[in-house]
């Protein structure tokens, strides 16, 4: 089996934690006795800077003649406000990539370490066991908007941004949330604010109505507001949470006091649901750029070393390495090995080397 790979480093920290990813594939493939083709290309800030483009059209060629794309981090203060021609997406690399590969599904799964519950906010035993998967709808909605912008309104400065999605959209999300609902404790939670916004609303009635296909998963809308709140304070009753673009965004970063630290935390977008097998997926950590550690060595790997995880799950169908990954982070974290955000005093490099040891040991 031949697996192809486009690696995109992008900006701050993300070419130090692709750089211990790449370890990881390497390391897995050589376990499964694959052969893993990896290509490289520039993405978001890195790109703007080469070519004034924040993602060139030879990355997305190169991106749809892969099975996954690997991805650092992308983004910085300094490219925040610069617009270029085109939609949404044109100001964003990797939004431009997940909308013209249309990788709609986002898994952002966050669950607690034993080892690192002293460094979240729970008192014992809320947060104990916890495993929730937050299901992200990544080509829709606010996030990309397509009537947008800023206005003068009476002499008042306006920006406005329509969200809206349509049913066919809500659809194809709300069943691949339910597959993957299946394959793990058969619960699923979809949170709107159908009492007040009319996209909400027709989400709500579409999921509803998706609801019935899948008669084994015990299924119930939330308001988003009580769905955070609920998911602070009785985090075991959840399993998987279907959410727009924006809550996602939002609800998968509250998620990772759980974990003790955004760095733990891995994502995948998919451009299929899982019931069709091995498919296509941009593969990345949710830290963030974090330009403030950048070059010193200190980023947490694990968020990256999980998405690789999933990858050999979602995209090369190998989910026994996705257990054997979190084993040997499990195992390395018990043995006091960290980073800083999670309290330890362990580089990057140093984490992800204990990691592979202990994915071989």
């Amino acid at each position: 089996m031949q697996k192809r790979i486009l690696a995109l480093g992008g900006d701050g920290i993300g070419p130090e934690i692709l750089t211990y990813g790449l370890q990881t594939v390497q390391q897995l493939a050589a376990l499964a006795g694959i052969e893993v083709e990896v290509t490289h290309g520039l993405l978001h800030g890195a790109a703007w800077e080469a070519h004034q483009t924040f993602c060139t059209d030879d990355v997305l060629q190169k991106a749809r003649i892969s099975d996954a794309v690997l991805i650092g981090a992308v983004g910085g203060p300094q490219w925040d406000n610069i617009r270029v021609p085109g939609g949404a997406e044109c100001q964003d690399g990797l939004m431009y990539l997940r909308h013209h590969l249309q990788t709609y599904l986002g898994l952002r799964p966050a669950r607690a370490w034993a080892p690192l519950l002293g460094r979240t906010p729970f008192r014992e035993n809320l947060a104990h066991q916890t495993d929730v998967l937050i299901l992200r709808e990544m080509c829709g909605g606010a996030m990309f908007a397509t009537e947008r912008g800023r206005r003068d309104v009476g002499g008042l400065r306006q920006g406005y941004d329509l969200t809206a999605y349509d049913e066919a959209e809500v659809a194809r999300f709300a069943h691949g949330g339910f597959q993957l609902a299946r394959q793990r404790r058969g619960r699923l939670v979809s949170c709107d604010k159908s009492n007040v916004m009319e996209s909400y609303k027709l989400w709500r009635e579409v999921v509803t109505e998706v609801s019935r296909d899948y008669p084994d998963v015990v299924f119930k809308n939330m308001f988003a507001d009580n769905c955070a709140y609920q998911l602070m304070m009785r985090p075991h009753d959840f399993d998987v949470i279907l959410s727009c673009n924006q809550l996602g965004d939002i609800l998968s970063d509250l998620s990772a006091v759980y974990a003790g630290s955004l760095g733990m935390l891995p994502s995948a977008c998919l451009s299929a649901n899982t019931d069709q097998g091995q498919v296509f997926g941009i593969y990345e950590s949710t830290a963030g750029s974090a330009p403030d550690i950048a070059g010193q060595g200190i980023a947490n790997p694990i968020g990256t070393i999980l998405s690789v995880a999933m990858m050999f799950t979602y995209s090369f169908g190998l989910p026994v390495f996705e257990t054997k990954v979190e084993a040997a982070i499990d195992a390395t974290l018990k043995d006091g090995i960290r980073t800083p955000d999670i309290g330890g005093s362990a580089t990057g490099s140093e984490v992800t080397r204990a990691i592979l040891e202990r994915l071989t040991g």
